[in-house]
């Protein structure tokens, strides 16, 4: 007999770029390509993370970020919301905006990065003054999983994407892959609620996926998207997915078409 239970996928936009507030950094930086959060965006993404913990009746079992530092640095932040040991005992860390005194409990929730999550890689998502001249953004997964909580990252998990898309990529092309890709990790954690880190781009697509009569405007730092899916169960691990319904969203600005 069939069982049917439901999954939940968060679709996030990471936190505050560092370059938004410091125009000379581009000027400077090693990778002008790939800024990292401003300490208002750790806090932000911080706070989102306790937001979703306190406000959904849910569990993130996992999550997927996007290589850029902005988005790892946003999930490191979420992830010690999701984790912090204080308020699983109802102490008091609840809306703190600080994330420096917050200890974890690392096995709640298991981190991977995702290439398939990444920016759209063209001229209209990567300022020209800052792409890469060779379209070689050099990332160094080891070192950016380094930034997320000790004990939180799952080195197993095989990705949708084993590398960035071609350089150059069309807009249509970036959003179906972030189509493809929400999908496809849900598909292959059935059982698990998701929290997924990327760019604008990527939260406005899901968006107009399942809302076909919106056009997003805007999707603001750590906007994000709650859908939903009924899932039934069969026998061997087998299953019978339902289609997602957006239940609620945070800082998105869309109007009608």
């Amino acid at each position: 007999m069939a069982t049917q239970k439901y999954q939940n996928v968060v679709v996030m936009r990471h936190g505050d770029r560092l370059d938004n507030f410091e125009e000379l950094w581009v000027m400077k930086a090693e990778r002008p390509w790939d800024p990292p959060l401003h300490q208002d965006g750790k806090i932000r993404a911080f706070c989102t993370g306790q937001k979703i913990r306190s406000n959904m009746d849910l569990k993130i079992h996992r999550v997927f970020v996007s290589p850029f530092l902005r988005c790892v640095q946003t999930a490191a932040e979420v992830v010690r919301a999701l984790c912090d040991v204080a308020e699983r005992n109802g102490e008091s860390n609840l809306l703190s905006s600080n994330s420096d005194s917050v200890i974890i409990d690392p096995s709640k929730v298991k981190v991977s990065i995702e290439y398939g999550l990444c920016e759209m890689l063209n001229l209209v998502a990567i300022r020209p003054a800052a792409a890469p001249k060779d379209g070689d953004f050099k990332f160094g997964i080891s070192q950016y999983e380094s930034e997320l909580p000790a004990g939180t990252v799952d080195n197993t998990v095989e990705p949708v994407y084993r590398k960035l898309p071609e350089w150059e990529e069309t807009l249509e092309s970036a959003r179906s892959r972030y189509k493809e890709v929400v999908k496809a990790l849900a598909d292959k954690y059935p059982s698990e609620n998701l929290l997924l880190v990327t760019h604008g781009e990527g939260v406005g697509s899901i968006f107009t996926e399942l809302n076909k009569d919106a056009t997003v405007l805007e999707v603001e730092y750590c906007g994000h998207l709650y859908a939903k899916r009924s899932i039934q169960f069969g026998q061997n691990q087998s299953f019978t997915a339902g289609e997602f319904v957006c239940e609620k969203q945070t800082g998105i600005l869309a109007a009608s078409k």
